[in-house]
C-alpha cells in the first residue's frame, strides 16, 4: 500500500465498546498505571520551560543592540516550541484535571506566551484526533497549499495547483512561515463568534503582539529587529514542523463515510520515532505519536512506557505498527508529497 493509498475498510465506526479492540487494550494500560496523571513531571517542567523563557528574554535584555542577539533569537526559538508542547499537553488535559484549569493554563501559554490562539488550535487538533489523515475531516490535510494525495491534486485549484508541482522541494523551506502562520489564523479565528472566551483570547494574543514588537523595537535598531524577528519566527516554525510532520505525513490517508475501527484509525495513520530521552524532550513525547492517539490524555512521560503494550498488542491483532527514525521519517514525508503532486506535473 503506497502512503497516499486511502484506507478503506467494510468495519463501520462506533466508538469503543466493552468488546472492542481497542476497549481490551485500553484495560491493560489503566491496569499498568499509565493513565494517572504526573503532577510533580509536569511541575518541574513547567518551571524548567518558563525559567528558560525568562532567561532567553533576560539575556536579550543583557544583550542588547548587538547582533550577537540572533543568538538569543535561536534559543527562543526551541523555547517557544516547547511552550507549544505544554500548551499541547495541556490542551488534552494531561496536565490539569479541570477542564477550565486547562484552558486558563494553555491560554497563558498559547495566546500570552508565544502568540498561538489556543482555542482555534484545540479545534482544530481536536478535529485532527478524532479523523486523522481523512481528507474530508482531517484539517492537517486539507489541500490549503500542499496536496496531500493524488485524488487531492486532481482537484487541485489556485495556490495547491501552483505549489503543488513541486511541492516536496518546498516542503523544508515553506516550515520557515509556519509560526507566522500560526499567529494569522490565531488572528482570524477572533471573527468567529463561536470562539469561547474569544474577548479573552484577542487581549492575551494582541498583549503578546504588542509586548513583543515593543521589546523588539526599544532594544533594538529596525533592521536589527526585523532580523531578530525573522530569525526567531522562522525557526520556531522550523522546529514546530520538525516536530509535526513525521507523526502522520507521508502515511496513507482516509476517504469516505467507511472508516476503520477507532484503534485501527489511530495506528494505522500514525508513525512513531526511535529515539532516547533527548529525542523524548526535544519532540515532547509525540515521537510515541501510535500511543499519543490512542490516548491523548495520557501524561507524556508515561507514553514511552505503553509503546511495548500498544506494540505488542498490535502485533497480537496483526495491526502494522510503524517506528522508523527522525530522518527516515522526513524522507518518507517528501516522497510521498512528490508522489501526491504526480498529477500535477502529467498535466503540466
Amino acid at each position: 500500500m503506497s502512503p497516499q493509498t486511502p484506507l478503506r475498510s467494510s468495519t463501520a465506526e462506533g466508538h469503543p465498546t466493552g468488546g472492542s479492540d481497542f476497549a481490551r487494550l485500553s484495560n491493560q494500560i489503566k491496569q499498568a498505571g499509565l493513565m494517572r496523571r504526573r503532577p510533580a513531571y509536569y511541575a518541574v517542567r513547567i518551571v524548567l520551560v518558563v525559567a528558560l523563557y525568562l532567561a532567553g528574554w533576560g539575556a536579550f535584555l543583557l544583550v542588547g543592540n548587538s547582533w550577537w542577539t540572533l543568538a538569543v533569537g535561536v534559543f527562543l526559538a526551541g523555547v517557544f516550541g516547547q511552550v507549544a508542547l505544554v500548551a499541547h499537553d495541556v490542551g488534552h488535559r494531561q496536565v490539569f484535571k479541570r477542564k477550565k484549569a486547562s484552558a486558563r493554563a494553555g491560554r497563558l501559554a498559547g495566546n500570552l506566551g508565544i502568540g498561538m490562539g489556543y482555542g482555534w488550535w484545540q479545534d482544530k487538533h481536536s478535529r485532527h484526533h478524532a479523523n486523522p489523515n481523512h481528507e474530508d475531516l482531517d484539517p492537517d490535510v486539507a489541500p490549503d497549499i500542499f496536496v496531500w494525495s493524488q485524488a487531492q491534486a486532481r482537484h487541485a485549484s489556485k495556490l495547491p495547483r501552483m505549489v503543488g508541482r513541486v511541492q516536496s522541494a518546498l516542503f523544508l523551506p515553506l516550515l520557515t512561515l509556519e509560526g507566522f502562520n500560526l499567529h494569522v489564523a490565531g488572528v482570524r479565528a477572533l471573527a468567529d463568534r463561536s470562539l469561547k472566551q474569544r474577548r479573552l483570547e484577542g487581549i492575551l494574543l494582541f498583549g503578546h503582539f504588542t509586548l513583543y514588537c515593543a521589546l523588539l523595537f526599544t532594544v533594538l535598531l529596525p533592521g536589527k529587529a526585523v532580523a531578530f524577528l525573522a530569525v526567531h519566527q522562522c525557526l520556531f516554525g522550523v522546529y514546530l514542523g520538525s516536530i509535526f510532520a513525521p507523526n502522520h505525513k507521508g502515511m496513507p490517508t482516509l476517504t469516505g463515510p467507511h472508516r476503520p475501527d477507532f484503534l485501527r484509525r489511530q495506528v494505522l495513520t500514525s508513525r512513531n520515532i526511535r529515539g532516547g530521552r533527548i529525542t523524548d524532550v526535544i519532540l515532547g513525547g509525540l515521537n510515541y505519536q501510535i500511543e499519543h492517539h490512542l490516548f491523548p490524555s495520557m501524561p507524556s512521560p508515561n507514553l514511552r512506557h505503553a509503546q511495548a503494550i500498544v506494540r505488542r498488542y498490535c502485533e497480537q491483532l496483526d495491526v502494522p505498527y510503524l517506528q522508523t527514525g527522525l530522518n527516515d521519517s522526513y524522507r518518507q514525508a517528501i516522497k510521498s508529497l512528490h508522489h501526491a503532486s504526480a498529477p500535477l506535473r502529467q498535466t503540466g
